[in-house]
């Protein structure tokens, strides 16, 4: 089954309002998400998901395709591995390597849609069937939106929440963090779960051990599960450190790619919780090969998920196969989640989100919306 086209869907409905000629801020990458759909001779298509800016895509188109285009779409791994070859020396990680994972991501969804199997029993079985979601938003000071956007989750059945960047961490002041924390905690009550990212993947983040050791000691107070990202992403001696310290889990790994960078964080034990972003890293092939070697040596993943519904069906596709998915990240609200889909993902009363096991990603896309959302994106611009 040849490959004979690529489609690239910018999504773009989330970028504050710049325009070309006008930066923008680094702070708001996350808002920038891409699909593609790879169609074959046989009529099947299937989607991929890449967290880089859709303009990235043409020139990553000039040196993906031409080693796309023909090729056996039912090879999702040796096709792609043969992409990370052929562009070896472009550098791996950064537009490259994320479309390569967008490429992996909708041959595994072709694959799937040929047998009739999801990409879970392609992966060898499911020990899953439901992961717990947590409503990944954004920390505010004032904090009446933050208040409003949780009790929204708690609406939606949500039983765990992240919060994250804002201001926690940028006053440099633990008084102004635990105000923040403390509302959280008050707002969705003991029975919930609550994880804190302050992002220092952030420009220039200067959070350091001693910061980040007494804020963990601080979280500790208000149950919080995790603590995301307080140091540099690069940061493994530092990491090291802390996650044997502190009283709550530490998490980082979402700016990493290729399993190759992963491996410290594993060996060493730099974290508790590892984070690999399938739409950073290289996809569901490389994902999963992170995720086994953290089994292997008993390090926690939960994949990072701050991108579109087929970012989240591809991260529980590869939850449902390794017999510790757990989590699930799920960006709210999520116009690229729940508004591209032609059926939406329903938490069930428990607050848990069964994994669908429909073939391939188990989802059906609404392209009118995935239209709806690139509106206007050729008035954006980098420069």
């Amino acid at each position: 089954m040849k490959i004979t086209n690529v489609t690239v869907f910018p999504l773009v409905s989330q970028r504050p309002e710049l325009r070309v000629g006008k930066p923008i801020h680094p702070s708001w990458w996350g808002y920038d998400q891409t699909l593609i759909r790879i169609d074959t001779e046989a009529g099947k298509s299937g989607w991929g998901c890449t967290g880089v800016r859709w303009e990235m895509a043409e020139a990553t188109m000039k040196v993906l395709w031409p080693h796309l285009i023909g090729e056996d779409a039912l090879q999702p791994e040796s096709v792609t591995e043969r992409l990370h070859q052929w562009t070896f020396w472009y550098g791996r990680g950064g537009a490259i390597t994320s479309y390569i994972g967008a490429v992996n991501h909708a041959l595994w969804d072709i694959l799937g849609k040929h047998t009739g199997l999801s990409i879970s029993r392609l992966f060898g079985g499911r020990y899953v069937e439901k992961v717990k979601p947590y409503a990944s938003m954004l920390f505010s000071w004032p904090v009446d939106e933050m208040v409003g956007s949780l009790e929204s989750g708690l609406e939606r059945n949500f039983r765990a929440f992240k919060l994250g960047w804002g201001t926690f961490g940028r006053e440099r002041d633990l008084r102004h963090d635990e105000e923040l924390v403390k509302t959280a905690r008050q707002t969705i009550g003991d029975d919930s779960e609550l994880m804190v990212d302050p992002g220092g993947s952030d420009v220039f983040w200067h959070g350091d051990l001693k910061w980040a050791t007494e804020a963990a000691k601080m979280l500790k107070d208000y149950k919080v599960t995790w603590f995301e990202e307080p140091l540099r992403a690069d940061d493994v001696e530092g990491y090291k450190r802390l996650t044997e310290i502190s009283p709550v889990h530490i998490a980082t790994g979402e700016v990493i790619r290729g399993r190759l960078n992963f491996e410290p964080f594993i060996s060493e034990k730099a974290c508790d919780i590892l984070q690999p972003d399938q739409t950073i890293c290289g996809g569901l092939s490389e994902s999963r090969k992170i995720w086994q070697a953290a089994y292997d040596n008993n390090v926690q993943v939960v994949m990072h998920g701050w991108n579109t519904a087929v970012g989240a069906a591809a991260d529980l596709q590869l939850s449902a196969s390794m017999p510790n998915g757990r989590y699930l990240e799920y960006w709210h609200p999520a116009p690229y989640v729940s508004g591209i889909l032609a059926e939406p993902l329903l938490l069930d009363d428990d607050g848990m989100l069964p994994i669908p096991d429909g073939p391939g990603l188990g989802i059906e896309i609404d392209e009118d919306a995935v239209v709806a959302h690139g509106q206007g994106a050729e008035d954006f611009g980098a420069l």
